[in-house]
């Protein structure tokens, strides 16, 4: 649980005891790549925390699969509606390579927030920083151009180039696969 426990701390100072109490309530589960773990209309009553391995979030939308979100090692993987509505939501979630991940109840998490501060307040940085960038995110596809989008994708995520599918790439920027091929030709990359 080594690169969950670093990115929870990074992100704010969670007690021992507090951690202890999240980690008690996390159960292995073992994906293999490409395994819907989130299905849009489907409730499910867990968040995972990713150990190691690679998921993105989508949307189907005129029957093309729309990515709205990629997550990787020490991340925390949920519907939105699921977490926040406590009912089924619109989105998937796939994992892209073989991923290890411990999954905690929605309810154990409710329980965690009135009894440790410091797991409310961790929720409630970890949500306010996934905020910030889905805003940025849109802004961006709102007033860059694709080239300007995909060098700000390069540098915020590099390590995302190497691991995952260029369509997912384009799609997450806003852009046909064969825009993304011409702006990577392009001698500047």
């Amino acid at each position: 649980m080594n690169n969950i426990i670093r990115k929870i701390k990074d992100l704010y100072p969670v007690s021992d005891s507090a951690l202890k109490a999240l980690t008690d309530g996390f159960e292995q589960v073992c994906f293999p790549a490409k395994t819907q773990i989130i299905r849009a209309g489907v409730f499910d009553r867990n968040v995972y925390f990713i150990e190691s391995g690679i998921t993105r979030s989508y949307i189907q939308h005129d029957g093309k699969d729309i990515t709205t979100w990629f997550s990787l090692e020490g991340d925390a993987v949920c519907g939105s509606w699921d977490l926040y509505r406590h009912k089924a939501g619109f989105e998937y979630v796939e994992t892209l390579e073989n991923t290890i991940a411990y999954a905690v109840s929605i309810e154990w998490l409710d329980e965690l927030y009135r009894s440790y501060m410091d797991i409310a307040n961790w929720m409630r940085v970890l949500q306010q920083e996934n905020f910030l960038r889905l805003q940025d995110n849109h802004i961006c596809r709102l007033t860059l151009s694709a080239k300007d989008r995909y060098t700000l994708f390069r540098k915020e995520y590099p390590e995302l180039l190497q691991r995952v599918n260029l369509g997912y790439i384009a799609s997450f920027l806003g852009v046909t696969q064969q825009s993304l091929s011409r702006i990577r030709a392009d001698k500047l990359f």
